[in-house]
């Protein structure tokens, strides 16, 4: 048993209740055995949490570990010029590539406070080797909690897509990979730490056959659905061209909208389309950094929110976000959503619900992570707020959320500690970024 007290804790439960002064414990089954305000008579390993704030652990809904190893390139491109220019780079990644860039960012997002995070890898060359095993991989290295997807590209410039010839599958060869991986990775066990999602790239780079097809088989299968959708001006026009509808008319015509589908950026959307994404309960990875730093637009959160979409935060690829903090994009969701509709439009709470709860709904784990409620699993960070950048701001989760950067004093995954004191406990972070050096300059020969 692990007792926290001492702390302010912001349990993000149905109520957004925070306890000023109060207590966590964790069970040695490693779940919440006890949450509420004050001390406890529970016995257990005491830690004592003065001047910190305890939360639910951040969950990434959206990422593309693999491009850690592609940072700083195409700095003042669109998202359409970007993947052009990078495509080639990831024509030549392989399994050593993979698994080191995907340890790094691993190990980046645990020391920002990530206990779950997802992958949506979509690029695998023929003689790479096994890419998506590499990252599962690095995922059981740093100890956190894993959804990757297996990806797929099939529509290629040949043909009118955007990704060259040689990035693409042929079409029954990505659906019977991903039903491979399924078979070989899926535990839908409640605590489990690695689950797989079935997750087509793109409207401008899947063939509407590998969409629908790829549906059918997520249902038959039992897991999530995941793609980009309306990030961009030009992805609407592709579809307008291409399909005579917009993008989210498309994901509704090719079977794409429902509880078991969460959508990456989600930025130009309608009145129309947010109340539809409402309505089928379609949930939307926000990646604010990432839509600024490629100039994508500014998401209508605060309308998905309010529509009943199940909204969460992504840090999105290192290569479009070089950042690549989770604890970063509380700050920026807030600003975005201030920044269309005024200082109203975002609280703080709203901003760490997004990070935390909203992530664990798209991706289907609401009831078993995302918020501190006794029986859930114990995946929680313990944030140092007493240091000179947070010093003076008396609600902690405003410090966290409007602050800089939170240093994480402990980090916990189903209750095992895979950060201590700011530091890693399974990886050095020294050897992570000296491996990932050499894979970014192996890649870039």
């Amino acid at each position: 048993m692990i007792v926290i007290e001492n702390v302010t804790v912001a349990t993000v439960d149905a109520n957004d209740t925070v306890h000023t002064d109060g207590h966590v414990v964790v069970g040695d089954d490693g779940r919440i055995a006890a949450v509420g305000p004050g001390k406890t008579e529970m016995s257990g390993k005491r830690v004592d949490g003065k001047g910190h704030l305890v939360t639910p652990g951040l969950v990434n809904s959206h990422h593309h570990l693999y491009q850690w190893a592609t940072r700083g390139l195409a700095l003042d491109e669109t998202l359409f010029g970007w993947l052009t220019t990078l495509y080639p780079i990831w024509g030549r990644l392989d399994a050593d590539v993979t698994g080191a860039a995907a340890a790094a960012g691993l190990g980046w997002l645990a020391l920002s406070g990530c206990t779950t995070s997802m992958d949506h890898h979509y690029v695998f060359p023929r003689d790479g080797g096994d890419v998506l095993e590499a990252e599962i991989e690095a995922a059981r290295r740093i100890g956190l909690r894993f959804h990757p997807t297996r990806g797929s590209m099939d529509l290629s410039r040949k043909d009118g897509g955007l990704p060259p010839d040689h990035v693409v599958e042929e079409t029954d060869e990505a659906l019977a990979a991903t039903e491979a991986a399924i078979d070989r990775w899926h535990d839908p066990s409640p605590g489990s730490m690695l689950r797989i999602a079935v997750a087509p790239c793109s409207p401008f780079s899947v063939t509407t056959r590998l969409m629908e097809e790829a549906a059918v088989l997520a249902r038959r299968k039992g897991v999530r659905l995941h793609t980009h959708l309306a990030e961009t001006d030009d992805e609407e026009q592709f579809c307008l061209e291409r399909f005579g509808c917009t993008p989210v008319e498309y994901a509704d015509r090719v079977g794409w909208l429902g509880e078991d589908v969460w959508l990456a950026h989600g930025v130009h959307f309608s009145d129309k389309e947010i109340a539809r994404l409402g309505a089928t309960r379609t949930g939307v990875a926000h990646c604010p950094s990432s839509n600024a730093r490629l100039g994508a637009g500014m998401a209508r959160v605060r309308e998905l929110v309010d529509a009943g979409v199940p909204v969460g935060l992504g840090v999105d690829g290192a290569a479009s976000q070089e950042v690549s903090q989770i604890s970063a994009e509380l700050r920026q969701a807030l600003y975005t959503a201030r920044l269309r509709g005024g200082p109203t439009a975002m609280t703080a709470l709203e901003a760490l619900r997004l990070g935390t709860m909203g992530g664990a709904r798209c991706l289907g784990r609401e009831d078993d992570i995302g918020s501190l409620e006794v029986g859930k699993l114990a995946d929680l960070v313990m944030w140092r707020l007493d240091g000179l950048g947070h010093d003076g701001v008396d609600d902690k989760v405003a410090a966290l959320v409007f602050g800089p950067t939170a240093p994480v004093e402990l980090a916990l995954v189903g209750g095992d500690p895979v950060v201590e004191r700011g530091e890693l406990v399974n990886a050095d972070e020294e050897t992570l970024a000296r491996e990932a050096r050499r894979v970014h300059r192996k890649l870039m020969v």
